[in-house]
């Protein structure tokens, strides 16, 4: 039963949070200049990520590397099956990556629903590449620590992604709730009006 609330009491907390972060952001600070919003993302979607991802690293590097606490679990998963798992993350997610990346490598953003690429596949390509490499990561090395805050992360992930798809709504209308209908969140769906 506790486990059942807990996501809902941390994506309320996590929302109280990026609320107070982003209404701090857009303060002026002395300088006469406010933060501006990006359009089509969570207005804190990028400091969120940078800093879960340096999180993510010095948890990882510290666990795998040098205190191992976490990472007992590699006597007993060989290497021979922890590698591939590792290196058939990182080539999905750079495939996820450079196909999924049109959308935020133009200075002009597209007018239109983007379903090629990586968006065929699922709606958030960038944001999945991200997390399929912190999984490649923490497995490679099995530290349970690096796969709890994999948790948080995706919480987080997940959390900006609905936030853009309510955006997205409200820009395309019945253009985006067609792809919705047809191309899963998170994983690829299969025979789905493809």
């Amino acid at each position: 039963m506790v486990s059942l609330r807990l996501p809902k009491r941390l994506i309320h907390t996590l929302d109280d949070l990026l609320g107070e972060l982003n209404a701090s952001r857009k303060k002026d600070w002395g300088t006469g200049a406010k933060m501006k919003e990006k359009k089509g993302e969570h207005p804190f979607g990028d400091t969120g990520q940078l800093v879960l991802l340096g999180l993510f690293l010095i948890v990882w590097l510290a666990d795998s590397f040098f205190f191992k606490k976490s990472t007992f679990l590699s006597d007993y998963v060989p290497l021979y099956i922890r590698l591939p798992i590792l290196g058939l993350a990182l080539i999905t997610a750079a495939y996820l990556f450079i196909s999924g990346h049109v959308v935020v490598s133009h200075e002009q953003r597209p007018t239109a629903v983007v379903s090629t690429g990586g968006f065929r596949h699922v709606r958030h390509p960038l944001y999945l590449a991200s997390i399929l490499s912190y999984l490649g990561l923490s497995v490679s090395t099995v530290s349970l620590f690096s796969l709890a805050l994999l948790v948080v992360i995706f919480v987080f992930y997940n959390y900006i992604a609905s936030y853009e798809e309510k955006l997205l709504d409200k820009r395309f209308g019945e253009g985006y709730a067609r792809y919705r209908k047809r191309t899963g969140k998170w994983f690829p769906r299969i025979g789905r009006g493809r």
